[in-house]
């Protein structure tokens, strides 16, 4: 009986599939089932669902920038419906004053936002004040939060003839109030964008000086230097790439704004984005609005390249 028993066991043993062959028969049920469930239109492959994903982005892109870009530029050359350059004739025969003036204002608020920018980061970095370096890094970054409009209306009151920092001059005894000046001008436009967009660069900056190797700092102590040599020779070129990024979206910025040379510099010249809104809102003429709009872009573009051909032979090497 215990033979027969063997016997039945050892069959049953024998009947059994080998582990590769099971193996071998799942896998190949696991791919049919793939199979049959891609022929089945119920499975979406992957570059379809990539694609979904993306699909809102590219639509946001598309619809809110490229098609509105592209219908200014082709605006900017349509004169009656048909192409020609008449409207950048006049925007330059009306502006172009506006355009130097634009650009010198910029430019200008560009170098002071270094300045200042270089002068913070540098005494957050290399400052020996403990105390003094925690009440700067934490008052710098005020303006960060304001918006241009209340800039315009909080710098309009500030350096009016009669504003705020005139009566405190006069209150003072450093001028008399026959000698009092507005400096709701150029001088005005400058002071708001290097005072809203100084903290900006001076953050990036600062970023970029903490994480610079302190022995290259600690080594320059030891051998002398004092801070200034610091900065200038050892701490601004290893974080002159920042510095340059952080300018060149400060002038994209300010290129833009619309609310501080309406609010402060009302009269003649003014900036590029003050005589588009006249032309569309006195004259209801969107091409030469257009045209003015482009010659802007033009200039951030000038910047841009700059920036780019820099980035390029510094990768280069």
């Amino acid at each position: 009986m215990s033979a027969k028993l063997e016997t039945k066991v050892s069959d049953a043993w024998g009947s059994e599939t080998p582990p590769q062959a099971r193996s071998a028969d799942t896998s190949g049920m696991v791919q049919a089932t793939g199979s049959a469930a891609e022929s089945g239109g119920w499975a979406m492959p992957v570059q379809a669902i990539g694609l979904l994903l993306v699909a809102p982005a590219l639509a946001v892109v598309v619809f809110l920038f490229i098609v509105p870009l592209i219908s200014s530029v082709t605006g900017a050359f349509d004169v009656g419906g048909a192409l020609s350059l008449g409207n950048f004739a006049k925007a330059f025969e009306l502006y172009s004053g506006d355009m130097l003036f634009t650009l010198a204002i910029v430019l200008l608020s560009s170098a002071l936002i270094a300045l200042f920018s270089i002068m913070i980061g540098g005494y957050l970095t290399l400052g020996s004040n403990p105390r003094a370096v925690a009440i700067l890094r934490w008052i710098y970054r005020w303006p960060l939060f304001i918006p241009f409009i209340v800039v315009g209306q909080i710098l309009r009151t500030f350096l009016a003839k009669n504003g705020l920092m005139n009566n405190i001059f006069i209150e003072l005894g450093l001028m008399t109030p026959l000698s009092a000046m507005s400096f709701l001008d150029w001088r005005g436009i400058v002071i708001a964008f290097v005072w809203k967009q100084t903290p900006f660069v001076a953050l990036l900056l600062s970023g970029a000086m903490a994480s610079i190797d302190r022995s290259t700092i600690e080594a320059a102590r030891n051998l002398g230097a004092n801070r200034l040599r610091i900065l200038v020779e050892i701490v601004l070129p290893q974080v002159r790439t920042t510095l340059l990024v952080g300018l060149i979206l400060s002038f994209v910025t300010m290129m833009s704004v619309l609310s501080v040379p309406l609010m402060i510099n009302a009269q003649s010249p003014t900036m590029i984005t003050a005589n588009m809104a006249f032309r569309i809102n006195a004259y209801r003429d969107y091409g030469v609005a257009n045209a003015l709009g482009l010659i802007s872009l033009l200039m951030t573009s000038a910047v841009a390249w700059i920036y780019l051909r820099q980035t390029m032979r510094e990768h280069s090497r």
